[in-house]
């Protein structure tokens, strides 16, 4: 569904072919990034309407994960409106399990591989779940068989196998994993920003 972005949403997106490809960052936010969406409202995402109000904060957040603004997405997820919002509504832990879902990718990018599971045990059953595990099936079952890669997809998508793989490819710049990885991350990161972008 990510045509129901924005041309500024594209533009953001389209503007580092290079962007997300990198497992895990450090440093300061890019200066690109910084550019692109230092002036951005939630608001400019979309061409139509979004599914919930806090729908644009949730894609912000992501578009800063995107251009590795990790300070950024992290500020947004901490201060989400969703954190506000009563815990018995139905929209609300939608919204909440959305939030998690981008502070535990926020966090494994930074390498935080603990803390990023106990952000995505804060979104179970999350509907990009099912998507993921019927995507990434395909992605996983043409590589070479490996233990490791059959546990992303054995009884679904397990976010905590996934956060285990990155960090063992990370150990090893030359693992012949790495490019699945990110085409895994890539995966990830666009079901979630379909999924907050949906009508």
């Amino acid at each position: 569904m990510l045509d129901a972005r924005s041309p500024l949403a594209v533009e953001i997106m389209d503007a580092n072919p290079h962007a997300y490809e990198a497992l895990v960052v450090g440093g300061d936010t890019p200066a690109l990034a910084r550019e692109l969406l230092g002036a951005v409202r939630p608001e400019q995402l979309l061409s139509g309407p979004a599914a919930s109000p806090v729908a644009g904060f949730a894609m912000l957040a992501g578009l800063w994960l995107w251009h590795d603004g990790l300070d950024e997405c992290h500020r947004i997820v901490k201060e989400s409106p969703a954190n506000d919002a009563a815990a018995n509504d139905a929209a609300a832990n939608d919204a909440a399990g959305t939030f998690s879902f981008w502070h535990a990718i926020m966090h494994r990018r930074e390498g935080d591989f603990s803390n990023s599971k106990y952000w995505y045990a804060r979104a179970p059953g999350h509907p990009v779940l099912a998507i993921l595990a019927a995507q990434a099936g395909a992605l996983v079952n043409q590589a070479p068989s490996d233990k490791q890669l059959l546990r992303l997809i054995a009884s679904g998508w397990n976010p905590n196998a996934f956060v285990d793989l990155i960090e063992s490819v990370r150990e090893n710049e030359t693992d012949p994993r790495e490019p699945l990885a990110v085409q895994l991350q890539r995966l990830e990161w666009t079901a979630l920003w379909a999924y907050c972008a949906r009508p």
